[in-house]
């Protein structure tokens, strides 16, 4: 089974030093290929440095709504900057955001930033990675505004309608889904993921944030992770399931996630567990690995991509 990781952030400082096990782990699992995507200035170095070093990372540079007040005056010249001297690099993570979060950026700011952005992403011929938090009104009028993207634009961990897919697809948008879809009521789940058409579907891990309500025996953990008790590590394994519990933490594996720390790390094998919710849901199993992985190839198999279209 080969499984793509359409939206990660590997270059996270939570996880940042552990980067070459969790990429290794997750390549022995299957996941060929991980878009990394910076979120403002300060981290776009370490994901040039990520894609320079490992064959699979697809370096990903943006500002995200959350980081817009950070902006230096010379963010945008200095974001085309990276992309000009990163061929293989795509633009994200870019977007808009009303939630509680975003609230506290002024949405005409966050706007402005966006527009940009994805306006270079089309110039570019390069796909865009976007976060949308209760704004997707907003957004679809955007894209509706500077699309359509023949290249393509990544609704990153999409939570929205189900009405909406269609218009959003209509513009050149890709659903990507995350272990964020999990917490939904079922049927509206389902409902949404049976309006994205099957050329349209990606899936991501989110990493190291959209941990899986799964049962914890079933998901691959981080490596020191300060939320976990260290008993979990101290036989250098890396899944709940393979690990000798103490009997004080008997009752550990079988918990789901909703009972896990909340600040617990994803690691981006987890996409695994993403995989078989999605696929349970659709009534598909193998052929959604297929489409998937297919679908992010395509995707990322712009010029200069380190995917080159076969």
């Amino acid at each position: 089974m080969k499984l793509f990781d359409s939206h990660c952030h590997l270059q996270d400082p939570r996880i940042l030093n552990k980067a070459p096990k969790l990429i290794s782990t997750a390549l022995d699992s299957g996941v060929l290929n991980f878009a990394v995507n910076g979120v403002s200035e300060k981290d776009w170095h370490l994901v040039k440095e990520m894609g320079e070093k490992y064959p699979s990372v697809i370096p990903c540079f943006g500002v995200h709504p959350w980081y817009v007040a950070e902006k230096s005056p010379s963010w945008f010249s200095t974001l085309m900057e990276f992309l000009e001297t990163t061929p293989s690099a795509a633009v994200g993570e870019i977007g808009l955001d009303k939630g509680s979060k975003g609230r506290e950026i002024d949405f005409y700011d966050q706007i402005e930033v966006f527009r940009q952005q994805l306006e270079l992403a089309k110039e570019l011929k390069k796909p865009a990675s976007v976060h949308c938090v209760c704004a997707f009104g907003d957004l679809l009028q955007i894209m509706k505004d500077i699309g359509p993207f023949p290249d393509g634009v990544i609704l990153h961990s999409y939570l929205g309608s189900a009405e909406m897919v269609p218009e959003f697809a209509k513009s050149g948008a890709y659903f990507s889904l995350s272990g964020f879809i999990m917490p939904m009521k079922a049927q509206k789940a389902k409902k949404m993921l049976k309006a994205i058409p099957s050329e349209r579907i990606l899936l991501e891990s989110d990493a190291p944030e959209a941990l899986p309500n799964s049962e914890s025996g079933s998901l691959f953990l981080v490596d020191e992770d300060p939320s976990l008790p260290q008993e979990f590590f101290s036989q250098g394994r890396s899944s709940a399931s393979n690990v000798s519990i103490p009997s004080d933490n008997q009752s550990f594996t079988s918990r789901d996630a909703s009972t896990l720390p909340k600040d617990m790390l994803n690691h981006p094998a987890n996409i695994h567990n993403v995989l078989d919710y999605v696929a349970t849901l659709l009534e598909i199993s193998k052929e959604l690995a297929e489409l998937s992985y297919r679908n992010a190839v395509q995707l990322f198999s712009y010029q200069g991509s380190k995917l080159p279209s076969e």
